[in-house]
């Protein structure tokens, strides 16, 4: 008898969880994408694929500089924007690789933007900016910000450390020319058949 109750006081628990989750209803996807697609447009300016130099500042304080690339696209019927940028030495030889992923958060009025190189990935402040973006990694008292505009086919993106109290330390200049479109991420996606 006692199984017998236990297992109708489950059903009826099962019954009321599935009556309340029914009753707030599906969030409205196409509503949801129209959003995201209408967050990202203004970045449009970003897709393509981009060639040129950056400058990065090591510990020593002594400046490198290398060739840089940046293909960026849509994705998921633009809803999302795939970032891949890559460093090439003058051997032509890979000496950096990121990856980013940016979006809209409908429900938190917020774009997220979630970044991994060298083995290390997080979500970031991101902020559109009228001829850019800004993007900042929060590192203890230290935060490293990232500035970009883009005008003109060229982008030109800076990264300085900000310590309070202090005057921003450049670390990183990138210039860029935009080469031309892409269909990447989203071409070359396997056919049915």
């Amino acid at each position: 008898m006692r199984r017998l109750l236990a297992i109708l006081l489950a059903l009826a628990v099962a019954s009321l969880l599935a009556s309340l989750a029914s009753s707030q209803g599906r969030p409205d996807s196409g509503a949801l994408m129209a959003a995201q697609r209408a967050a990202l447009r203004p970045l449009a300016m970003m897709d393509g694929v981009w060639r040129g130099t950056a400058r990065i500042q090591d510990e020593s304080g002594s400046w490198r500089e290398h060739a840089q690339t940046e293909r960026v696209g849509p994705m998921l019927d633009s809803t999302l924007k795939v970032i891949e940028g890559r460093g090439y030495d003058a051997d032509g030889k890979k000496v950096f690789n990121a990856f980013a992923v940016l979006s809209w958060d409908s429900a938190k009025k917020a774009f997220v933007f979630r970044s991994y190189t060298r083995g290390l990935s997080g979500d970031f402040a991101f902020t559109p900016t009228d001829s850019g973006y800004v993007w900042e990694i929060p590192a203890g008292p230290v935060t490293i910000r990232y500035t970009a505009a883009i005008r003109d086919g060229k982008w030109r993106e800076v990264g300085d450390r900000i310590v309070p109290g202090q005057e921003p330390i450049r670390f990183i200049e990138m210039n860029l020319q935009r080469e031309g479109s892409s269909d990447w991420p989203a071409g070359g996606a396997v056919p049915p058949r």
